[in-house]
């Protein structure tokens, strides 16, 4: 089976890296084709459109950075829709909204072709080492024909149910990661204020029942000062702005959403539209004149659970696979 995989950003080129460190027969796309290097360099195919890469693959990727990217990826003269045929796949992988995802389905599908929505949440780290965990949103069928790859890609897999549903909850996953993030700023930033040793704040927490997977990851690259997450405030602005649409499509008053959508917003002022998405503390540094700095942590994130086969997920009543 050939693969192409379209997008390699800061999470596509590590899924793609998954895809080829365990042997599977890949072509590779990019506006900038010096990411694609490294592929090429070890034997990847590359492929001069969109359109060539679903011509010569059974399978296609992309990995986005929005909706509007991946849109014009899709339908674009030369775009993946046009190289598309019957029995082929197409696997989105970006997080994106759940109605772009099945109007393009649609047009996907009206040619005999599959698709299935694969979001991933994690952070790069884990996908560098094809641990991240996957959604996939698609039909039952759907769902077993890409099962081998997913399980290649990440190591925790779940049906999420129809088609758009991996889209909804992957962006309700960002909301509360963000939520995370902006909570575990605030504790920081209050306890070098109070006097407390910053080594021994982030212990507390992490033993404590505040810890999220957030604080056990970003708040170490804050304490470290180098607050490179490979995510930037762009990207969380258009992950939490689709769960506030969520919310107001079904009628729910948030209270919360709107106040991060505003942080976050002034954070990009400050420090830029694509300022990584931990320098968000520096609003409360730059208030309180405060450093929030640690000795002993690293700069970056490095996932060090052994790369194993991925499985899927049941949810709870429904047992494991």
């Amino acid at each position: 089976m050939k693969v192409g995989f379209i997008g390699l950003g800061n999470v596509g080129g590590k899924l793609a890296g998954s895809l080829q460190r365990n042997g599977v027969d890949l072509v590779v796309r990019d506006l900038d084709r010096a990411r694609a290097q490294r592929f090429l360099d070890r034997g990847a195919g590359w492929a001069d459109s969109p359109r060539a890469v679903a011509e010569i693959c059974d399978v296609v990727i992309t990995c986005l950075p929005s909706p509007a990217a991946c849109a014009a990826v899709m339908e674009a003269e030369d775009g993946v829709i046009a190289g598309l045929s019957a029995g082929k796949v197409w696997m989105e992988m970006s997080t994106t909204d759940a109605g772009e995802v099945k109007r393009i389905a649609g047009r996907v599908e009206a040619g005999g072709a599959m698709a299935v929505e694969c979001p991933v949440s994690g952070g790069c780290h884990r996908a560098d080492t094809g641990n991240i965990s996957i959604f996939v949103g698609g039909d039952r069928a759907a769902f077993e024909r890409v099962l081998p790859l997913t399980t290649t890609l990440g190591r925790r897999v779940l049906h999420t149910g129809p088609l758009g549903t991996a889209s909804v909850l992957k962006v309700m996953t960002n909301y509360l990661a963000t939520a995370n993030l902006l909570t575990c700023c605030e504790a920081l930033v209050t306890m070098k204020a109070a006097g407390m040793d910053m080594a021994t704040t982030y212990e507390a927490i992490k033993i404590s029942s505040g810890t999220s997977f957030v604080h056990e990851t970003e708040s170490q690259l804050i304490l470290s000062g180098s607050r490179d997450v490979n995510f930037t405030m762009d990207l969380v602005q258009k992950d939490i702005g689709l769960f506030q649409k969520i919310a107001e499509d079904h009628g729910v008053a948030l209270e919360i959403s709107p106040l991060l959508i505003e942080m976050m917003a002034d954070g990009q002022r400050r420090y830029g539209d694509r300022a990584q998405s931990d320098r968000i503390i520096e609003r409360l540094e730059d208030a309180t004149g405060l450093q929030v700095r640690a000795d002993g942590f690293p700069t970056e994130l490095i996932d060090e659970e052994p790369e194993a086969q991925g499985y899927e997920v049941r949810p709870m009543g429904l047992g494991a696979a």
